[in-house]
């Protein structure tokens, strides 16, 4: 009997080996890989549409892996937002409207992906043609982007685990009308690929008597006008003589920023999503014209100090005088 278990023990610790080798025959153990996107809004248009064809991990050493918009089980399914010049719908394409994904609304582009661990030194979003601005008049204006493809810094997935990223698109940095040229480029300036396990968000109110106090706009007739603009910056107590804009040279640069809107009753509200855990200045000013391109003249009113912790939930932050 004894001899019997023993040979039973050794047959079950060889199975999984291979005759010639003692090689496994097991299958490796893969990560999983999601991404969505998410926008901060600009003034000036009421769409901007980007259109993604494929998702691309690479670098490092590791081989190539891609994920294509209407092929891959993974990836967000292709819609009809995306023509050429002549009217036909882009192939393997989806358009996104980020203006539609303010705060902590985020949309995917590749869901739960089985992918190779590894640690990869880029990520890459392709962009297909037919990405569009439509203005506030609504006329539209192509929307390019260099090479026709958005660079990121690398992600390091390890087997067996799950991870999930958000790309931030804070459009009031990375989108500009170039003097002389057709059209709106979308630069990798202001762009954000933040860890969504070690994000928060931030929410808040602004009182009225404070924007009239200081001459602020007050409930504009059209809800989607802006009447001021929160600026968010890395660290605490920084003075409000040292912030910059987006487009200046001050010491301190805006971690991202937002507009506040009426909500056409009574409140002003802003919001800002998928902030890095960290510590946090947030200055509140009237001035809503910022270009990215040059330093713009921008009176801050009061800076607050907020902390965003790593729990996905909203941190609320109210100004008042």
């Amino acid at each position: 009997m004894q001899k019997r278990i023993l040979t039973s023990m050794l047959l079950t610790s060889i199975a999984g080996l291979t005759a010639c080798g003692g090689e496994t025959t097991s299958e490796p153990m893969l990560a999983t890989f999601s991404l969505a996107v998410s926008d901060a809004p600009v003034t000036e248009a009421k769409a901007v549409v980007v259109c993604f064809t494929d998702v691309e991990l690479t670098g490092n050493g590791l081989s190539r892996q891609r994920v294509v918009i209407g092929q891959d089980p993974s990836a967000a399914n292709v819609n009809n937002l995306c023509r050429d010049n002549q009217g036909n719908v882009v192939a393997n394409a989806r358009g996104i409207d980020l203006l539609t994904l303010p705060g902590a609304k985020a949309e995917a582009l590749v869901s739960q992906a089985e992918l190779p661990p590894g640690n990869y030194g880029q990520l890459r979003l392709a962009i297909a043609e037919g990405s569009y601005v439509e203005l506030l008049d609504g006329s539209r204006q192509a929307l390019r982007v260099p090479s026709n493809e958005l660079k990121l810094g690398g992600v390091t997935l390890s087997a067996g685990g799950t991870f999930s990223y958000t790309l931030e698109f804070d459009l009031r940095k990375a989108m500009v009308n170039p003097p002389g040229q057709n059209g709106y480029l979308l630069k990798p300036t202001g762009l954000r690929l933040v860890d969504d396990s070690a994000i928060g968000h931030l929410t808040g109110q602004v009182s009225e008597t404070l924007l009239i106090n200081n001459n602020c706009t007050v409930a504009p007739a059209d809800k989607s006008e802006p009447v001021a603009t929160v600026y968010l910056y890395a660290g605490a107590d920084r003075p409000l003589a040292e912030l910059s804009d987006n487009g200046g040279n001050k010491t301190y640069a805006p971690y991202t920023s937002t507009n506040v809107y009426f909500d056409g009753v009574s409140t002003y509200n802003y919001g800002i999503g998928f902030i890095d855990a960290n510590t946090y200045t947030a200055a509140l000013s009237c001035d809503v014209t910022d270009d990215p391109e040059i330093a713009d003249a921008i009176d801050f009113l009061q800076a607050k100090n907020v902390v965003i912790p790593t729990s996905k939930t909203a941190v609320s932050l109210n100004f008042t005088e």
